[in-house]
């Protein structure tokens, strides 16, 4: 339910365009002059705000002025008996959406504060969408391991230097590629990647070098591999262990003749692409099972830069957390959440059996689950269900007390009923709180019948709670 905040210093239009708007099912509160306007909108979060333009003690272009300033997402439509042509070019020269004379035509209202609502979501995701895909995500910590991977990428990335990045998985192998392209003088053409892992070894090779019209039965029309594709620029073999033998011989002559040929095909093309690539196997060993050959080994490991384990630098899990935490957060469009001292504390003693990976499903899940802040207790209840009698050792190893999360946690709990009970409860709350208690649309969310979620609602005692 979308939330609207009306500032006008008179009462019959504010008891008229609320109880208009509220018929409408949108949640509405009002105000007499601009000056407490502008303090609710610091205080509480709004979809919309209709403002009174002429208004004592605080004009409304300087509230439209003001809230711009700190929420300049938020959407205003401002009204007033007195319009002109000049007045709304000012108004939106401003910054607002709309302007509507007094008295306002009831279906103009309508549809303006709907598309209003409308361009504010489409900015929120436009936005998070923005952040998600145009930016590689920073490299998070100043361990020494961690300071001596960026200053390594500083060094490497200008070159044409091959790069072999090691390290267990989820540890952040992919990212450090990402960042020795960005940091390359090939980052404005593409950075292709490819998941040997995930591709079946008899269309490994149609992935990497293509394949011609006819060249196999499901060969039905020329195809571009990967090495084309990323001509001019970063090419990354993901888990290149993993790659089928015939596959390694094809890319150890990509890389010491830069052509390659397509699958069915006869004709040499020339390539230019600089190649990375990452594992999390050792090569070593695979070279000498005969699963790896050696010279492509010595070909690709040119530099190499092995990505430690996440229990390894424990020391960056706060800054590493914090990030998640900001960013999941803004993707929820909700509130930050914090993480208590004895949470974080709990959160480094965990055994990360995920990496940097499973840190960051751990903090989505504990958003969900949890409340503003984040305690040992949520840590120990939701963070890692199942693996609570590792926790304390592996503090203990890493030089951490262990003693704030352990098994004892989930004595609260009589039996596994009343704990899925509690998860449920919790991800429902959530849920409804995240779209204005709107079963309709959160019934829709989860998957289940409205019936169904009122239902739940009144099985675990849930209520709006209204500021």
């Amino acid at each position: 339910m979308a939330k609207l905040l009306i500032i006008d210093d008179e009462r019959a239009i504010r008891s008229t365009l609320r109880e208009i708007l509220e018929y409408e099912n949108y949640e509405v509160e009002d105000i007499d002059n601009g000056v407490e306007g502008l303090d609710l909108i610091k205080k509480k979060k709004f979809d919309l705000v209709l403002c009174d333009i002429k208004m004592n003690k605080m004009d409304g272009m300087e509230v439209l002025e003001q809230a711009l300033a700190f929420s300049p997402d938020l959407p205003f439509i401002m009204i007033s008996g007195h319009g002109t042509v000049e007045t709304a070019i000012e108004a939106s020269k401003k910054g607002a959406f709309d302007f509507i004379s007094k008295p306002p035509d009831l279906n103009r209202l309508l549809i303006t504060v709907r598309n209003a609502l409308d361009r504010g979501n489409l900015v929120t995701e436009t936005k998070v969408l923005k952040r998600k895909v145009s930016k590689t995500r920073d490299i998070l910590g100043s361990s020494e391991n961690i300071n001596k991977i960026k200053e390594t990428i500083e060094r490497v990335a200008p070159t044409e230097a091959r790069v072999l990045i090691t390290g267990a998985n989820g540890s952040g192998k992919e990212l450090v590629a990402r960042w020795l392209h960005e940091k390359s003088h090939r980052s404005d053409n593409p950075l292709i990647e490819v998941n040997c892992a995930a591709i079946p070894s008899e269309l490994i090779e149609s992935e990497l070098f293509g394949h011609e019209k006819g060249s196999f039965t499901s060969a039905v029309k020329q195809r571009i591999g990967k090495f084309e594709l990323a001509n001019g620029g970063t090419l990354f073999l993901d888990e290149i262990g993993d790659m089928s033998l015939s596959a390694q011989a094809k890319v150890l002559r990509a890389l010491q003749e830069h052509k390659i040929t397509r699958v069915g095909g006869e004709k040499e093309l020339e390539v230019n692409v600089r190649v990375l690539a990452a594992t999390n196997k050792d090569l070593m060993k695979e070279i000498e099972d005969g699963n790896f050959r050696m010279d492509l080994y010595h070909r690709l490991n040119v530099i190499n830069i092995h990505v430690p384990h996440l229990t390894e630098r424990i020391e960056d899990i706060p800054e590493i957390a914090l990030s998640f935490l900001e960013e999941i957060c803004k993707d929820y469009g909700m509130p930050v959440k914090k993480i208590s001292d004895a949470g974080m504390e709990a959160l480094k003693g965990l055994p990360w059996t995920g990496n940097v990976r499973e840190l960051h499903n751990m903090i989505e899940r504990l958003i969900i689950l949890s409340d503003k802040i984040i305690t040992d207790h949520d840590v120990a209840a939701f963070a890692n269900p199942g693996g609570g009698t590792n926790i304390g050792a592996a503090g203990a190893a890493n030089g951490t007390s262990g003693a704030a999360v352990s098994t004892t946690n989930y004595d609260k709990f009589n039996n596994f009923q009343d704990y899925k009970d509690h998860a449920e409860r919790e991800f429902i709350k959530f849920k409804l709180e995240k779209n204005n208690w709107n079963v309709s649309k959160t019934a829709d969310d989860i998957d289940i019948q409205r019936s169904h979620l009122y239902s739940k609602i009144e099985k675990f005692g849930l209520k709006r709670v209204t500021e």
